[in-house]
């Protein structure tokens, strides 16, 4: 003790010494008062002996030897996120794990590595994720921003446009009211809407049903107004098809001889229909763009007639009778986007006041970007979704989606469970309905996935593997959606059911993945379906 003190002592009184009292001794003497004697110091060194006297005989009271301090680790120094760094990044919000999400940590992992990178590659402020394990959620997460002005982070609760995934819901209100006998999908469309015209086809009378319009067969245009742009296109992936499907070396060499003359014949086919149409109209003649049932035209305006004919099937408004449906299904944060209304986390773009069809100043944000021709984020402009709710004007959440997507699964598959559990509820949609739905239909396309077909409201691809030990195709159903500022995709793995030992499980069984983007033209199904293999592969293990 007594060296202790004589060190402590000595180190204050030496002139050169980094005494305790150095600095406010320095004060002083700047601001110009008497320097401090040397009683001073030895009265430090006094209450400081004292200090750590009782200190030490404390310790000495049947306390346990102090633990010297943990040399710092220099190599945990570098992982310090510097603060500009912690301020600018987003933080990456999820749901609080849970006992089930622990069994697909490394599915968790793999999964937030391809999201980030997808994200990286597109340039998307902000994307929220979610996982759900036959019924049961167990992965939700929100990358980057909902809102990049105001550095809103995006969170499993974000509430985005989910674009076309909106025409898989109107699919419900149709089936429901075909469940009750109140919708026959095969009459003619006019028997519901009587308002709507009849169409012709190449002088003839043709037929629209609500079936046709489900799968997009209706022959009814999409956004693109210049049909004869849309007809040559459609053209030419049909000549590449064909061309595709020549194997023959003679056929080869026609290929290669006759390739320009059949595009031209292709291309002014395309343009005598483009020349009879716009005669047709010219006559006054209400005429559809391609032949009914024959060709294949995705068309969001088809799904705005839908919605007329569920208001006339039903006997309630389209919007009372899907929030109906959206309260049975517990999608609480699923509504149809509207400027006026406070929704709660909400990612936002610019809107304004609007008089006589034109805004006039902005008033409040929404926020969802795209990339100008500089290659620079912009919000996007305001539009009105309200003519496209049932093709493409909800809002929702990936939470909301899951149950919607679990909801479908279990109705399809609780028909093969009955005979194992006959206390088994039935699902929102019988399951004949649900096998309807996702039948693929002749002469249509899958967009996102060409190995599959339009269904009803869904895209569907089929089981198939075509030689031993290689590649197998799983069955899967999925819809992707692409609007103003926002990208979608829900997508359904089921189970690959043996019903000769399902005693012990109860439907849905499979994997639901939802996401959604607030950045447009980001294709998201290729992803989905990757993030669905990868928890299928942790589930069975």
């Amino acid at each position: 003790m007594y060296r202790l003190l004589s060190a402590v002592t000595l180190q204050a009184a030496t002139p050169g010494g980094r005494a305790w009292g150095c600095g406010r001794r320095g004060a002083h003497q700047r601001a110009g008062l008497p320097p401090l004697g040397n009683g001073w110091v030895g009265g430090l060194g006094l209450g400081l002996g004292l200090a750590l006297g009782v200190k030490l005989a404390g310790g000495l009271r049947g306390a346990a030897p102090a633990q010297p301090p943990a040399a710092p680790d220099p190599e945990a120094w570098p992982q310090a996120v510097p603060l500009l760094e912690q301020s600018l990044a987003p933080r990456s919000l999820q749901t609080p794990a849970s006992p089930h999400s622990r069994c697909f940590a490394r599915a968790i992992e793999s999964s937030r590595d391809l999201l980030h990178r997808i994200k990286d590659e597109v340039g998307a402020p902000g994307i929220v994720v979610g996982v759900s394990v036959d019924g049961k959620e167990v992965w939700s997460e929100g990358l980057g921003y909902a809102d990049v002005e105001n550095r809103v982070p995006c969170k499993p609760e974000t509430v985005m446009r989910i674009a076309s995934i909106s025409k898989s819901l109107t699919m419900v209100a149709l089936a429901k009211l075909w469940e009750a006998g109140k919708l026959d999908l095969d009459v003619p469309v006019q028997h519901y809407v009587p308002e709507f015209p009849e169409k012709e086809y190449e002088g003839e009378k043709v037929s629209v049903t609500t079936r046709l319009l489900i799968s997009h067969l209706s022959g009814i245009r999409h956004y693109e107004k210049d049909m004869k742009k849309v007809k040559e296109e459609k053209a030419y992936k049909a000549l590449k098809m064909m061309k595709g499907t020549m194997a023959s070396d003679q056929e080869k060499e026609l290929k290669e001889k006759g390739s320009k003359s059949n595009e031209k014949n292709d291309f002014s086919k395309a343009k005598s229909e483009q020349d009879n149409e716009s005669k047709c109209r010219k006559h006054g003649k209400k005429k559809n763009d391609f032949e009914q049932g024959s060709q294949f035209l995705y068309s969001t305006f088809g799904y705005t007639l839908l919605a007329a004919i569920v208001e006339r099937a039903s006997g309630y408004k389209y919007l009372d009778y899907m929030q109906k449906i959206f309260h049975d299904l517990d999608m609480l944060t699923t509504v149809q986007e509207e400027n006026e209304p406070v929704i709660y986390n909400r990612a936002r773009n610019k809107s304004g006041i609007k008089e006589q069809g034109k805004v006039l100043s902005v008033m409040r944000s929404k926020r969802f970007y795209v990339y100008n021709k500089k290659r620079r984020l912009i919000n996007t402009p305001y539009v009105d979704n309200s003519y496209k709710w049932a093709g493409g004007g909800f809002l929702s959440t990936v939470g909301d989606l899951l149950k919607f997507g679990n909801a479908m699964l279990y109705g399809y598959q609780v028909g093969l469970f009955k005979n194992s559990n006959e206390n088994l509820l039935p699902g929102y949609l019988k399951p004949e309905t649900m096998v309807m739905i996702w039948t693929p239909v002749p002469n249509t396309e899958m967009s996102w996935d060409k190995e599959g077909k339009y269904a009803m409201a869904w895209g569907v691809v089929e089981k198939k593997q075509t030689h031993g030990s290689c590649r197998k195709q799983r069955h899967y159903a999925s819809h992707t959606g692409g609007a103003v500022g926002a990208s979608s995709v829900l997508l359904v793995l089921p189970e690959e059911l043996d019903t000769e030992v399902i005693n012990n499980k109860v439907p849905p069984r499979g994997i639901i993945v939802s996401i959604i983007c607030n950045m447009q033209s980001v294709g998201l199904n290729s992803t989905a379906l990757k993030i669905a293999l990868e928890f299928d592969k942790d589930r069975s293990e």
